[in-house]
C-alpha cells in the first residue's frame, strides 16, 4: 500500500471515529465550533498521482461527509437529492466482458494458426501435392477444410461457455444458439485468414511468423480484455476495423444484452467485408502445389 493511500485511509478513519464515537461533538466538531468565517476551513488531502483512482474515491467520500457536516452545523437541509435507478436488472461484471473476449481470442488463434501452420506442414510433407491427383479444386478443398474444422470450433465454443457459466458464474442473457452461430461465423472468417497465411508461406516457420503477426495485434487492440472505446481516438478509428473487433461487439451484444446480431449494422458490414476479402484472396492465391 502506498504512503498516500495509507494517509488518506488514516484521515478517513480519524474523521469517522470522531463523528461516530462522541455524540456530544456531533454539532460542535473540532475546528467546526468557531463562528463561521467568510472562507471555509480547509482539510488537506495528500495523495500520490500514481494512485489517482483510489485517491479520487476517498476524496469523494470525505467531500460527501463534510457536506453533511456543513448542513448540520448551518441547520439547513439540501434542496435536491440524487436517486439512482438502473435501466435493467442485469448483473454484469468484468469477467462477463472478458469471457466473450476469450471466446473470440480462442477462435482466432486456433483458426489462423491452426490452418496456416497446418497447410504449410501439408505442403512440406507433399500431402497437398498428392491431392492434385484427384479432381478436387483448391476452392472446394478450402470449403471442406473449413467445414471439418467448424466441428472443432463448435466444441471449443461450447466448452469455453460451459466453463465460464458453471465454474465462474458468468452471466449469459442472450440466446445461446445465436451466440454459437455468431461465433461460428467468426471461426469461418479466421479460418479463411489461415488459408491466406498458408497462401503466402511455404514453410511452417514462415506460417507461424505470419500468423503471430496477425493475431498478436488483435489480441491487445481488438477489445479482448478492455473496451476499445478507452483507446485514443486516432487509434480507435483504426482498430475498430480489425477483424476481431466487430465479432466481439456482436457476441457481447447478443450474450450480455440479449440484442439481435444486427443491432449495429456496421459490425455486420465489416465482418461480411472481411469474409469476402479473405475468401477471394485465399481462393485466388492458395494452390495445392508449389508452382
Amino acid at each position: 500500500m502506498s504512503s498516500a493511500v495509507f494517509i488518506i485511509k488514516k484521515l478517513t478513519r480519524c474523521i469517522c471515529w470522531k463523528w461516530s464515537i462522541w455524540p456530544k461533538r456531533r454539532r460542535v466538531l473540532e475546528g467546526f465550533g468557531a463562528p463561521l468565517a467568510d472562507s471555509p476551513k480547509q482539510i488537506e488531502i495528500i495523495y500520490d498521482p500514481g494512485s489517482n483512482q483510489v485517491s479520487s474515491s476517498i476524496s469523494g467520500i470525505i467531500d460527501k461527509y463534510l457536506t453533511s457536516v456543513n448542513y448540520q452545523i448551518q441547520k439547513s437541509k439540501p434542496i435536491y437529492g440524487l436517486t439512482l435507478e438502473a435501466i435493467n436488472d442485469r448483473k454484469l461484471n468484468y469477467f462477463d466482458f472478458v469471457l466473450a473476449g476469450i471466446l473470440g481470442l480462442a477462435l482466432m488463434n486456433s483458426s489462423v494458426i491452426g490452418i496456416g501452420v497446418g497447410m504449410a506442414r501439408y505442403r512440406e510433407d507433399k500431402i497437398l501435392k498428392r491431392i492434385t491427383t484427384t479432381p478436387v479444386k483448391s476452392l472446394w478443398f478450402i470449403i471442406a477444410e473449413i467445414l471439418s474444422r467448424l466441428i472443432v470450433n463448435l466444441i471449443q465454443i461450447a466448452l469455453i461457455l460451459a466453463i465460464g457459466y458453471f465454474f465462474f458464474g458468468a452471466h449469459i442473457y442472450g440466446n445461446i444458439f445465436v451466440v454459437l452461430a455468431v461465433a461460428l461465423v467468426g471461426g469461418i472468417m479466421f479460418q479463411l485468414f489461415g488459408f491466406v497465411v498458408a497462401s503466402f508461406s511455404k514453410t511452417t516457420d514462415t506460417a507461424q511468423g505470419m500468423a503471430t503477426a496477425i493475431t498478436i495485434p488483435m489480441m491487445f487492440l481488438a477489445g479482448v480484455f478492455f473496451p476499445i472505446d478507452a483507446l485514443p481516438k486516432w487509434l480507435y478509428y483504426i482498430v475498430q476495423y480489425l477483424p476481431l473487433a466487430p465479432i466481439l461487439r456482436i457476441i457481447r451484444g447478443v450474450m450480455l444484452e440479449g440484442l439481435s446480431p444486427f443491432f449495429e449494422p456496421r459490425n455486420v458490414i465489416i465482418t461480411i467485408a472481411w469474409l469476402i476479402i479473405t475468401l477471394v484472396i485465399s481462393s485466388w492465391r492458395f494452390r495445392l502445389t508449389d508452382e
